[in-house]
């Protein structure tokens, strides 16, 4: 086939060889392949892949969901004993009525452990979410083994009670200071108990008092 004796005019492409025929149909199918994919067939296949991700998440967020709702026995049964544990920190918190007896308590704590209290200051309260806190200075005289007997003391009452800020340091003696054959020690810490805290209460200490009238 001698390519020089064919009439390329477009309008005698009847007359081209069936080789040359098949050769400009299978480019111009390749072409028009081609372009299909760019405009349309892409687009659909990203839509496809995005899709699919989709469907793979909502797979995962399904299998979560069902295995929360095969153990929500289990759920329901830790939410109860979480609400109860709340409930015995709660009973843990003196209500205002029982404050004083509290202080007494710490106070007490402290007599029995063979220390002698030097300071034993109270300030004012300081309101929390649900509870309202008591801060208490307090410095003591005494040794090692009556500071342990005391702070074990506190750990063992009935209610919240926590120590911080120890310090321990030689004592200066003088003639009010608590006789020993041992070299006395004095510790000062801050004791901090709480309140429970009604709701729509307030610590006393933003009770306004009335004015008096001039």
């Amino acid at each position: 086939m001698n390519l020089s004796n064919i009439n390329w005019d477009i309008e005698n492409a009847g007359a081209w060889p069936l080789p040359i025929k098949a050769a400009i149909i299978t480019l111009l199918c390749i072409i028009a392949s081609g372009l299909w994919y760019y405009l349309d067939t892409q687009d659909q296949i990203a839509q496809l892949e995005t899709e699919e991700g989709k469907e793979q998440e909502l797979k995962n967020k399904f299998e979560q969901r069902q295995k929360k709702a095969a153990n929500l026995e289990e759920y329901k049964e830790q939410m109860a004993e979480i609400e109860k544990s709340f409930g015995d920190l709660l009973r843990q918190l003196p209500d205002k009525t029982q404050v004083p007896d509290l202080l007494v308590d710490v106070s007490q704590t402290g007599l029995a452990s063979g220390l002698e209290f030097e300071l034993f200051k109270p300030s004012t309260e300081i309101p929390k979410e649900f509870y309202a806190e008591l801060p208490i200075e307090i410095r003591v005289v005494g040794d090692y083994m009556e500071f342990g007997t005391f702070i074990s003391g506190l750990a063992s009452l009935p209610r919240i009670v926590t120590i911080h800020n120890v310090k321990i340091a030689a004592h200066n003696k003088d003639a009010g200071s608590k006789k020993t054959t041992k070299e006395p020690l004095v510790m000062s810490a801050l004791v901090r108990t709480y309140r429970y805290l009604e709701d729509g209460a307030v610590p006393a200490s933003q009770v306004k008092k009335p004015q008096q009238s001039k």
